[in-house]
């Protein structure tokens, strides 16, 4: 009998722990000639999501647990969760609920037929217009320059072969952005729409920051055309600087007493070179933080416990 392993980070979702098992337990006895595992990923929570973890461990042997020492992300998070699970697919998802769990009974199906990666699609949100037209926004920007094929409106949540976990392990990417990780690989996903529901428990921790560190880290792993652009952009601005200085002088040689030169042309010019500079010193650090995050990767997380896994898991 095959074996299906559902994944579930989480991170002070004490509110949504107990509905998430109850409704992916629901998906999973539509499927009775397999035999399961849900594995819940705590990345240290502050509240009582530990503790509702422990009643559902209890309860169910099949629920199983794993709590980390701090919070690493929910990318290394989730990876460990891959790593940890024993099924001939892993099934990922989110705790909060907004990804619909019964799908993973098509997703299931289609791994049947043949398909190694099925994706969730989102076609609608209920999100704010803002945070939507900025995910529009990331997506193009990451489709566009990416070096491989991606996928817009896809945050990873699906089904995964096991050969596909066992070349993640092989990859050992110190910073796993699944989404992007995965098309570098080769691995065209199968993809199955949805609409994403707004999140009813809890709230989440991702904020402005935190976004805006991933939609970095994508470029990163993604694309070297900044790195280019920095190149193309400097000498662009090189040549514009020599024509104007060349304008400058020889409109002075021509009316010495009355052309002045003034210094808001010059106070211009710095600063914006300065900043320039600046912005793209920032770009090349976020290409050094990946390589000495790279070099100096040990692992993803640091365990505190384990639940209801055996001596060999």
């Amino acid at each position: 009998m095959k074996k299906i392993s559902i994944v579930i980070p989480c991170f002070n979702e004490q509110e949504n722990v107990e509905p998430a098992y109850a409704q992916v337990r629901k998906a999973l006895e539509k499927l009775p000639d397999y035999s399961w595992e849900i594995i819940f990923m705590d990345n240290d929570s502050e509240d009582l999501t530990q503790e509702r973890l422990r009643a559902l461990c209890e309860k169910d042997k099949r629920v199983k647990a794993i709590f980390n020492t701090r919070n690493f992300g929910p990318e290394c998070n989730t990876i460990n969760g891959f790593f940890a699970a024993t099924g001939d697919c892993v099934v990922l998802i989110c705790c909060d609920l907004q990804e619909p769990p019964e799908m993973i009974v098509d997703m299931v199906h289609k791994w049947e037929q043949g398909e190694k990666l099925i994706w969730g699609q989102k076609t609608r949100t209920q999100e704010g217009f803002v945070m939507a037209a900025c995910r529009k926004i990331y997506y193009w920007l990451i489709s566009k320059f990416s070096e491989t094929k991606q996928y817009p409106h896809c945050i990873a949540w699906g089904l995964y072969d096991r050969k596909i976990i066992e070349e993640l392990r092989r990859l050992n990417d110190p910073n796993p952005i699944l989404r992007n990780v995965i098309p570098n690989l080769g691995y065209k996903p199968c993809l199955l729409p949805y609409q994403q529901k707004n999140r009813e428990r809890g709230k989440s921790s991702y904020n402005f920051f935190r976004y805006f560190d991933t939609v970095l880290n994508s470029v990163v792993h993604t694309t070297k055309v900044p790195m280019k652009f920095m190149i193309y952009f400097g000498m662009i601005c090189g040549t514009l600087s020599f024509l104007i200085g060349c304008y400058y002088l020889i409109r002075k040689l021509l009316f010495w007493d009355t052309f002045a030169l003034g210094l808001a042309p010059i106070i211009v010019s710095v600063t914006f070179i300065s900043s320039v500079q600046i912005f793209f010193l920032g770009i090349m650090g976020e290409y050094v933080l990946a390589i000495l995050d790279r070099v100096s990767f040990t692992k993803h997380v640091v365990e505190k416990e384990r639940i209801n896994f055996d001596q060999e898991e």
